[in-house]
């Protein structure tokens, strides 16, 4: 199969699970969703000659849903429900230490700014670990676009 099919094209967040509620958010919602559909490398298991992919994610009753179609965003080829629990807790850090570096980058020195990124990206990093475990068995994907993913699911867990 080539590679040019091998991706997702499409993306969208269950509007009822997402809740924009500041500029930075919305614009890392943005600039993860840019940057998927612009770059990244998915694949079904079970399906190896179909794609590109249209992706729907969502939060349903405590799970996770990656609700994969083929790119006319009719065809269902895969729905992945996923335990929430399973990325509570790295989630949670991620925000907390999301807050110190928004935070930060208004009043704190330089290199207090850049440890607490670096904290960042270690636990975005662990996040993205965490999902590549978890699609192990049904997708095939690589680290840059498990991350966007992350940042996703991230976005689909804030609250008003």
């Amino acid at each position: 199969m080539s590679e040019e099919r091998q991706r997702i094209v499409n993306i969208t967040l269950d509007e009822k699970s997402v809740v924009r509620r500041n500029a930075d958010i919305e614009h890392e919602r943005k600039v993860a969703i840019f940057d998927l559909l612009d770059a990244n490398n998915f694949s079904l298991k079970d399906y190896p000659d179909d794609g590109p992919f249209s992706l729907h994610l969502a939060i349903e009753d405590n799970r996770l849903i990656f609700d994969i179609r083929a790119e006319d965003d009719v065809t269902e080829l895969l729905r992945l429900p996923l335990p929430v629990i399973t990325f509570r807790r790295v989630i949670k850090d991620y925000f907390q230490i999301c807050e110190s570096y928004f935070d930060a980058i208004k009043s704190a020195t330089p290199s207090k700014i850049e440890a607490i990124d670096m904290g960042r990206r270690g636990l975005h990093n662990e996040g993205t670990e965490l999902l590549l475990e978890r699609l192990n068995d049904r997708i095939n994907t690589d680290f840059d676009t498990a991350r966007r993913l992350f940042t996703l699911i991230c976005v689909l867990h804030i609250r008003g």
